[in-house]
Order: structure tokens, then C-alpha cells, then sequence
């Protein structure tokens, strides 16, 4: 169980991202109410995905690399000062700083959308305590030799959008199809919040790890 739990956190992390209206479900699903058709919800979901993986996978190629170079306590403390930094920065100064886009948007928009609003709310640091123990020297993992991280993260990436994927495309379909949006006027979290409280407590946590 215990070599199991960081890809359970990379999969569960990956449901609470698909969670968040502002990683892409309800972009879909106005883009299918825009257009008038269920096919533009799916359409949107491809793009969406890759967009997130793709700003994961930066964050996840940044660590391996350091964890090369760099002692492992180090890192640890740098990003969880980094996180709840982060966490500062989205709730006071994050709804300033939208990025928009059109319903006229094709594929490149979308992935870039997406692509920028994961790195904007620094989706990838999050899963920074179930990437560090697969991808960092000290890992039992690394038994399996120091070559392997490279696909080790690649795997974790893939964990990580494929569980976002999930929630997102089941929401969307959900609100579209049989929810509708009326349900925001009396259902809505405060997202923002949420998401700054768990960057910061991700953030505690890897400062506890050192």
C-alpha cells in the first residue's frame, strides 16, 4: 500500500482538478450550449486534456532534472514555499488576471486555453508530494535505476490527466445533457478558495516532509 499511495493521490488529485469549472468543464459545456450540440462538448475535451498535461508535465520534467542535481530536502523546501506562495498570489491577486477566450475557438485555442489556466493556478506544483517520492533519489522506486525517472513521471503525468479527463468529461456531460446550469445560481463553491487552501496545505506538507 504504501508504494501504491502516490499514484492514488496522482488519481485523486487528477478527479479534484476535473472538479474545478476553471480547468475546463464548464468551458465545454457553454461551448456545446453556444453551439447547440453535445458534439461540441466532446470536442472540447481532447484539447482540454492536453492542455493540462502538458503544463503537468513541464512542472513534472522540472522536478525530475533537479532532483538530478539538487539534494531532495532542498527541493522539498523550495516548493513548498513556492506553493503556499502561490496559494497567496491566486486568492488576493489571481481573479485579476483572467485568461479569456472566445466561443469561436478551435483546438489550438482550446489547448492553449487550458494549457494556461492549469499553469495560471499552478495545477502542476500541486502534485508535487506524489510526484516527489516516485521521481526523487531517495524513492524506492529508484531501485528500478536512476533512468527510469523520466518514465516514471511520464506514467505519473498520465495517471494524473487521465483521472482528470474522467471527472471532467462526466461533469460536463452531466450538466449539459441533464443538469443544465441553472444549478450554479444555488449550488456554487467558491473554487478559488478551495483551490488556494489546497496549494497552501500542499505546501505544509512538503515543508513537514523535510
Amino acid at each position: 500500500m504504501s508504494d501504491a499511495w502516490p499514484w492514488l493521490l496522482l488519481a485523486g488529485l487528477g478527479a479534484f482538478h476535473g472538479l474545478n469549472p476553471a480547468m475546463g468543464w464548464l468551458f465545454a459545456v457553454a461551448l456545446g450550449l453556444h453551439r447547440g450540440s453535445m458534439a461540441a462538448v466532446l470536442w472540447a475535451l481532447p484539447p482540454l486534456a492536453i492542455g493540462h498535461l502538458l503544463s503537468i508535465g513541464i512542472v513534472a520534467g522540472l522536478a525530475v532534472a533537479t532532483g538530478a542535481l539538487v539534494d531532495g530536502r532542498w527541493i522539498y523546501a523550495g516548493a513548498g514555499l513556492l506553493l503556499i506562495g502561490w496559494a497567496a498570489w491566486i486568492q488576493f491577486y489571481g481573479h485579476r488576471h483572467r485568461v479569456r477566450i472566445g466561443m469561436t475557438a478551435g483546438f489550438g485555442g482550446l489547448l492553449l486555453w487550458s494549457f494556461l489556466m492549469a499553469t495560471a493556478h499552478g495545477a502542476g506544483l500541486m502534485i508535487l508530494p506524489a510526484l516527489m517520492p516516485l521521481c526523487l533519489a531517495a524513492s524506492p522506486v529508484q531501485a528500478l535505476g536512476g533512468t527510469q525517472s523520466p518514465m516514471i513521471a511520464l506514467a505519473a503525468v498520465l495517471v494524473h490527466t487521465g483521472a482528470m479527463l474522467a471527472v471532467t468529461a462526466a461533469i460536463a456531460i452531466a450538466v449539459y445533457r441533464w443538469i443544465g446550469l441553472g444549478i450554479l445560481r444555488s449550488a456554487w463553491l467558491n473554487f478559488d478558495w478551495i483551490w488556494s487552501a489546497a496549494l497552501a496545505a500542499t505546501g505544509v506538507v512538503l515543508l513537514t516532509n523535510l
